[in-house]
């Protein structure tokens, strides 16, 4: 048995054909817009983003500081935390804030520290206790993660756009090649259907 060769066509939808539809270009200008749009909407989000969060990670190192902390009580008597803890406990501890104000609040520590031993905490401007902030090379990485999500999600928004508007072209395709076959069915006579 011969095998038929199957050629195909590229860029059919741009050249002029007698059988190529209104929709046919319409759809063309879309996936070509839609293309653009991802790749250059994808990199702008991306490098927002990251810029963004870069700058948001490095406000936070700015603003906060490291404070000697006095601990309350003996960490052994805590119960530890969780499991993924390091076998670090919460415990009270006090400090002073940048105001002179005296705060208390729960760090993490070892079990076998004891009361008054001096412990670092971070906290805002206010004395509030915080988390470290990122190093300059972790934020740099997180920045970086954070921007090609971004990137990849507005790319597939402009991607699932175009492929959503293909959808209800191809179902318009359809309806008018449904009205066609009732038009040449009514023509011969009733003979097609």
């Amino acid at each position: 048995m011969a095998r038929t060769r199957r050629t195909t066509v590229r860029l059919w939808r741009w050249r002029r054909n007698p059988l190529r539809r209104r929709t046919d270009i319409i759809e063309a200008w879309i996936l070509l817009t839609a293309g653009i749009l991802a790749v250059a909407g994808g990199l702008l989000a991306g490098l927002v983003t990251q810029a963004a969060v870069e700058q948001d990670l490095d406000r936070q190192r700015t603003e906060r500081h490291a404070v000697a902390a006095l601990l309350v009580e003996d960490a052994r008597d805590q119960p530890s935390a969780s499991v993924d803890d390091d076998g670090r406990v919460w415990t009270p501890a006090r400090w002073r804030a940048p105001d002179g104000s005296t705060h208390t609040g729960q760090t993490k520590v070892r079990p076998d520290t004891s009361a008054g031993t001096r412990v670092t905490v971070w906290t805002d401007q206010y004395g509030h206790i915080m988390s470290k902030p990122v190093t300059h090379e972790e934020a740099q990485l997180q920045a970086a993660l954070a921007g090609a999500l971004a990137a990849v999600i507005a790319s597939g928004a402009f991607v699932g756009g175009a492929f959503a508007t293909r959808a209800g072209l191809d179902r318009r395709r359809m309806e008018q090649w449904d009205a066609a076959w009732v038009r040449a069915d009514i023509r011969w006579g009733g003979k097609t259907g």
